[in-house]
């Protein structure tokens, strides 16, 4: 029954640091801050009880390796589809698919910036958005399934100021 408990304990402390260690870098200090207690206080619980008993019972070890790395694993998922923060999507398309493409786009309550830019044989567009990062696949599947030619990337930001949906 201990060695679940460890095992349960670590899953869950070393999913709150991964949800933390996002949050402080997208700028969401206090939050983080607040996750880092309970954080701390599962982790005293746990260090304290495999350490006092360690050599007469090295299972303890291991039960804490494992929920280690389990909670690397399911933090990582989970702050995936929690989706914290905004990415920037890019897409290259030729200059006369690029017009559907963003009218589809803003229709779907997407905001779109377009530059004009030049390919090696044709003229090009340069679509640009911000956009909630649990909602990148949503957008890139819309793109996909508009154009199928397109040069898609995304890069996660984080927004300073100003924008539309991107007050802070």
């Amino acid at each position: 029954m201990i060695y679940i408990l460890i095992l349960l304990a670590k899953i869950v402390e070393v999913s709150l640091m991964t949800i933390r260690t996002v949050l402080i870098t997208k700028g969401e200090r206090k939050i983080g801050a607040i996750i880092g207690f309970f954080e701390v206080m599962i982790w005293i619980f746990i260090a304290s009880n495999v350490i006092s008993d360690l050599a007469n019972d090295p299972m303890k070890a291991v039960a804490y390796a494992l929920g280690f790395s389990l909670g690397n694993y399911f933090g990582s998922r989970l702050e995936e589809k929690i989706g914290l923060g905004l990415s920037e999507i890019k897409v290259i398309v030729k200059e006369h698919h690029g017009n559907n493409l963003v009218d589809k786009l803003r229709n779907d309550g997407y905001a779109v910036t377009v530059t004009k830019a030049e390919g090696k044989t044709t003229p090009r567009q340069i679509l640009s958005l911000f956009v909630k990062r649990k909602n990148v696949k949503t957008v890139v599947n819309i793109i996909t399934n508009s154009q199928k030619n397109a040069v898609i990337t995304t890069t996660d930001i984080k927004p300073i100021y100003g924008g539309y949906g991107i007050r802070k």
